[in-house]
């Protein structure tokens, strides 16, 4: 059994306890996640079982959306409500102060990540840091956020949908919102609704999986990757690239001139072999991950 599982990931389990489960239900060792979510978090988690979990990482790099409600007059060590208390604060923010602040927020930027991360620091993690009460220098990275849109405001507490690049913590994103307001905020609530071109309508609740149906949800790994271009290969050449052979340029056939380190999905007929990367000094495609192998029709 092999092929993407998208999960709405539940409240209170970490993304590992995601693929714990998955594993236990599919009596498989080779299932991985593409996008950690925070265990208070729920939402979009791609699932990649059997030979494809050589896919996950090409994931990473989407761009993700989510719903998050955000509290003001209030700060946590872990930036969310799960957090200890460190500041509390009375909230006198309008609509109009909120909009424009989120303005300010919009485009690129650069994100200093949480303590509380799976960031490492000097191979550390930093949540495992962060547990023994150190606070480490983190290196700030650009991200973009690309819409910022006021749902709700009530009080002082507000809801958001956020659409943004990879790396971007929403957390952080509350932290910073409070700050600009000067009350201060926290993250209380967290739903990532999108990633890498699949919604949150197009997700199985982790609860209704069992053993008996969850092979009715696996999609072809293909979907996971479909954003690369499509190269298809003859049988011959299908043999060669399955077996860790390169492919001429010369003898395959592009839509349009490749270039070099571009990635393609590599096909024989239906079947997905795998993704391919164009070296153009050797004018060939090379592997760059296998989905495929003869032993898998067997």
């Amino acid at each position: 059994m092999q092929g993407l599982l998208l999960i709405n990931k539940p409240k209170g389990l970490t993304s590992f306890g995601v693929v714990a489960k998955i594993k236990w239900l599919l009596h498989t060792k080779r299932v991985g996640h593409t996008g950690t979510l925070d265990p208070m978090a729920t939402g979009v988690l791609p699932v990649l079982v059997g030979r494809p979990t050589v896919l996950c990482s090409h994931l990473l790099d989407a761009d993700k959306e989510y719903i998050a409600t955000v509290r003001l007059g209030i700060t946590t060590d872990t930036l969310d409500i799960t957090g200890n208390v460190l500041s509390e604060c009375d909230v006198t923010v309008t609509k109009e102060q909120l909009v424009s602040t989120l303005r300010g927020f919009m485009g690129k930027q650069l994100q200093t990540p949480p303590m509380y991360s799976a960031i490492k620091k000097n191979g550390v993690r930093l949540y495992d840091l962060a547990r023994e009460g150190k606070d480490v220098e983190r290196e700030q990275r650009e991200i973009e956020i690309l819409e910022l849109e006021l749902l709700e405001f009530k009080e002082n507490e507000f809801k958001i949908r956020v659409l943004c690049s990879k790396g971007t913590y929403i957390r952080s994103l509350a932290d910073d919102i409070g700050k600009k307001l000067g009350t201060g905020a926290t993250l209380t609530e967290l739903q990532r609704t999108k990633t890498a071109g699949f919604s949150i309508n197009e997700c199985v609740d982790l609860d209704f999986l069992t053993p008996e149906n969850a092979s009715s949800f696996l999609k072809s790994a293909e979907n996971a990757v479909i954003n690369y271009p499509e190269i298809i290969v003859s049988d011959k050449q299908a043999e060669r690239f399955v077996n860790g052979g390169e492919l001429s340029l010369e003898r395959l056939h592009f839509n349009a001139q490749p270039n070099n380190a571009e990635i393609y999905r590599v096909k024989n007929c239906n079947r997905f072999l795998g993704l391919g990367e164009v070296v153009s000094e050797k004018s060939a495609l090379k592997i760059k991950c296998l989905t495929y192998h003869p032993s898998d029709e067997v």
